[in-house]
């Protein structure tokens, strides 16, 4: 059993279970992640256990995997859930893994599940339930970031800056009348987005009120809660944090799309979106900008990780909040590695330092007193 005493330092020796895949529409997104995570990682700290589910929830350890890493071949480019299926409390707590007496390798879980059960809370709940370190933020911070409509109130209530939004639950009231209150709230173009969803998965643009109605019924498909936002004209910028009680910020980047906005063909098909890494921003801006992005990450009871996103109105209203994203995209030209790059911290260290910083969050968790 590991004391706490055990976490004030993080352990030479990691049995890292990569968790990817997952039942979200961002699924095929998570396996492109895990692929390059896990060819990152340093093969002389990590026992690497790659565990991905499939898109109707078994856990399939990815035994292909396991031997190429073992043989030192190199990975494909997006690793399907294959293998053997396994146990989720099992494969995480390492069971039948170790003979009798022989020491244990201290387990830190990695979830790359972007989206709805992985991104929201669910696995963190379970991780929670089984005593295990894990990347990334507890259960709060991960559900109320993945729920778009919910971390638009804290940020209100933290008077983080952002752009008019609506928002509409299906069944209170009806879409005909929400579309009317958008047309005459927050007129055209507006972009309509499933509340808990990512990778731009179910978001359109509305120019009028034809295509505000078709928005809605995709992102319906995808969600019961809705947000619609203002259109924003501005430049994209996004921060990478690191970090738990003390968090610090990357240098901004800037996402060129390529499309009309930054969809989800733009980022992962047809690979037309430019990137400015660092963004050219004056001093001032950039200073202003992290400072906003550790106040949100802060807010919204965020840890580990987050890629914090925004609009700059340079002749405006300055600095918007768009959304903060606990489980970014994390291959090695996503822009959260990237920035840390520009900032000068390489793709492998910050592995590292996720890792060593689940580790101390665990350690810090556990002396809690639960004793009455």
């Amino acid at each position: 059993m590991v004391q706490p005493a055990d976490f004030d330092v993080p352990p030479e020796r990691v049995r890292l279970v990569v968790l990817y895949g997952g039942r979200s529409a961002e699924h095929d997104i998570s396996c492109i992640t895990a692929a390059h995570v896990m060819a990152a990682a340093d093969r002389s700290r990590y026992e690497i256990v790659p565990v991905g589910i499939t898109r109707s929830g078994e856990w399939i350890r990815n035994d292909k995997a396991v031997a190429a890493l073992e043989e030192g071949r190199e990975l494909p480019s997006s690793l399907a859930p294959e293998g053997t299926a396994v146990s989720s409390t099992e494969v995480v707590l390492g069971r039948g893994e170790v003979a009798p007496g022989d020491p244990i390798t201290p387990t830190v879980v990695l979830p790359l599940l972007h989206g709805p059960h992985g991104e929201d809370g669910t696995v963190q709940g379970m991780l929670e339930l089984l005593g295990v370190p894990y990347v990334g933020s507890g259960v709060l911070g991960s559900s109320l970031c993945m729920d778009k409509a919910m971390a638009k109130v804290v940020a209100a209530q933290h008077r983080i800056p952002q752009c008019r939004w609506l928002e509409f639950q299906e069944g209170v009231g009806t879409a005909a009348d929400f579309a009317a209150r958008v047309a005459g709230q927050l007129g055209f173009p507006c972009f309509v987005k499933p509340a808990n969803l990512g990778s731009s998965v179910g978001i359109s643009k509305a120019h009028d009120a034809g295509e505000l109605d078709a928005a809605i019924e995709v992102a319906l498909r995808y969600d019961d809660v809705l947000v619609v936002e203002e259109g924003v004209t501005g430049r994209e910028i996004e921060v990478a944090v690191l970090g738990n009680a003390q968090p610090e910020a990357s240098l901004p980047g800037e996402v060129l799309p390529g499309a009309e906005f930054y969809d989800y063909a733009d980022k992962y098909l047809n690979g037309t979106a430019g990137l400015s890494i660092p963004a050219k921003l004056p001093d001032e801006a950039v200073a202003e900008v992290r400072e906003l992005a550790v106040r949100a990450f802060t807010s919204m009871r965020c840890s580990g990780m987050a890629r914090v996103d925004f609009f700059y109105e340079e002749d405006g209203r300055g600095w918007l909040l768009n959304e903060v994203n606990t489980i970014p995209g994390f291959t090695p030209s996503s822009m959260y590695p990237k920035m840390w790059e520009a900032s000068g911290l390489s793709y492998a260290d910050l592995i590292d330092r996720l890792v060593d910083l689940a580790w101390f969050r665990f350690g810090r968790r556990s002396t809690f007193s639960t004793e009455h």
